[in-house]
Parts: structure tokens; sequence; C-alpha cells
């Protein structure tokens, strides 16, 4: 990605952060030392321990805690989880903020992570129907969290921008072949390795995509910072509403899901 400029200018994207960014990777940084300051292992976290810091599990977080939906985007397990994830935050994040503008762009992170991890919650909701009538303990739900849905979000949204003619306010040429890329090992690497939530990558991915696009249109027709309102509010409404699809989808699974609770409870003494 280099820097664009009217008639053809290209230099080289500065290295400097921005501050939304460097809000959000604070955020997620001073978090990580207060957790290993508490005690929290710095690179392998216990169960119990990402519980307590707000860590994402589809029983928990349905029946009891949604606010595990967002609070669970802020928590990684271990070091290598969060420089990883820092890392892709500062390349995207730098370039996302500056094409979106601030306000557009922490919304469009906030929602791609939020998406993410309902879609994981949905997956989990699907595998506790197949778990009703044959057991099989992967289809278990599992404790996860992590930054990953929200920068896929991020990804998501520069690589659709990749694939149309920059708008004149634009100041990024996007190297569409990078991009896609990136989003496609993330995405095989989260397929074949275990131990990654590929459907928070997916989900995150594709809010991230749709924002992107809608931006997108809304600039080349020019309809003004008010239409970036409304989108925000359509991601909002989006977002409530597939939250609301898996809230009606939880009432045949909800005794196994508050015995899973109950179980994990006893058993973390949580």
């Amino acid at each position: 990605m280099s820097d664009y400029q009217q008639g053809s200018s290209y230099v080289q994207t500065p290295n400097k952060i921005e501050k939304i960014t460097l809000l959000l990777i604070s955020i997620n940084v001073g978090l990580f030392v207060l957790q290993v300051l508490s005690g929290v292992n710095i690179t392998d976290p216990s169960t119990l321990d990402a519980l307590r810091w707000g860590a994402d599990y589809a029983p928990l977080t349905f029946l009891e805690e949604p606010y595990r939906l967002l609070s669970s985007m802020f928590f990684h397990f271990g070091i290598l989880h969060l420089m990883m994830n820092m890392w892709a935050l500062f390349v995207f994040g730098n370039v996302a903020e500056q094409t979106f503008g601030r306000v557009y762009y922490l919304s469009l992170y906030l929602l791609a992570g939020l998406m993410g991890s309902l879609l994981s919650g949905y997956l989990d909701i699907r595998n506790s129907y197949e778990l009703l009538q044959t057991f099989d303990p992967k289809l278990i739900p599992h404790v996860s969290a992590g930054a990953s849905g929200a920068v896929m979000g991020l990804g998501g949204a520069l690589a659709i921008l990749s694939l149309f003619p920059p708008t004149k306010n634009q100041r990024f040429i996007l190297d569409k072949k990078s991009l896609l890329t990136i989003l496609a090992i993330n995405l095989a690497f989260g397929f074949f390795a275990t131990g990654i939530n590929n459907a928070a990558h997916i989900g995150g991915m594709l809010m991230g995509a749709v924002m992107a696009l809608v931006w997108y249109i809304a600039q080349r027709i020019n309809a003004g910072q008010i239409a970036n309102i409304m989108i925000i509010l359509f991601g909002m409404g989006l977002t409530y509403t597939v939250y609301l699809y898996c809230q009606n989808l939880i009432e045949p699974i909800t005794p196994l899901w508050q015995e899973a609770i109950s179980q994990m409870r006893s058993q973390l003494k949580f």
C-alpha cells in the first residue's frame, strides 16, 4: 500500500501511528499488562483467567453475559497472540483510519469484532443442536477471545476497496493482490490449524467488507457525512438483528447450556 495523490504521485506510507489505532493498541496492551500483573500466565493463560477477564464462552455469553461479545475482543491467549494481532492492527489500522476517518473506522472495527463473536456463537449453537443427537467432544463450545475478528474486518474492508478505482479523497492505492493473499492465507491457516476460531475471522471479514462496500458507494455518489452515520446505524442494526436471531435459536439447547455453565463453574470454581 502506498500513499496516493493527484497526478499519479506515489510515496511510501508514513511510519506514524494514527490516534484511534494507537488507542486500540494501547487498550489491548494495557489490559494484557494488567492481566499479567494480576497473575495471568504471560504465554498460556488458563481457562479460568480467560473467563475472569471477559473471554467468550457461548453458553455464558448468550444466556447470562452478552457483554462478552465485546470484552472478548480485548483478551489474548498469551503474548504471541497479542503481538500478532497488534502488528496486524498497526498495519491495517493506519491505512484504514486514514481512509475511512476516525469515527467510521472505530465503528467498523467494533462492529466487525462483534459480528465475529456472533458468528462464532452461531456455530456453537448449531454444534449444540448436533450434540443433542450424538456426543462428539469436538462439538462442545470452547472459550475464545482475541482481536482477530475485528482486525480481519479491517483487512476485509481494505480488500474490498482494492477491487475498485480509488475515490477522489482516497489517500492510498491498495494492493489488491497482497490484501487478498493475506486474507486467503489467514483463512486457510484457520481451517487447517487447531485452536483458531476461524468463524470469528470470517464474521469479522464479512462485516468489514459490507461496511466498506456501502461506504465506497456513498463516497462515489458524494452522499456526505450524514451517509456515514446512516451506514454505522445500519451496521449496528444488522449486528443486533443477528444477535436476536441467535437468541431465538437457543431455547431448545438452553438446558444443555445451563448444565455446561454449571459444570464449568463447579470445575473451575468460577
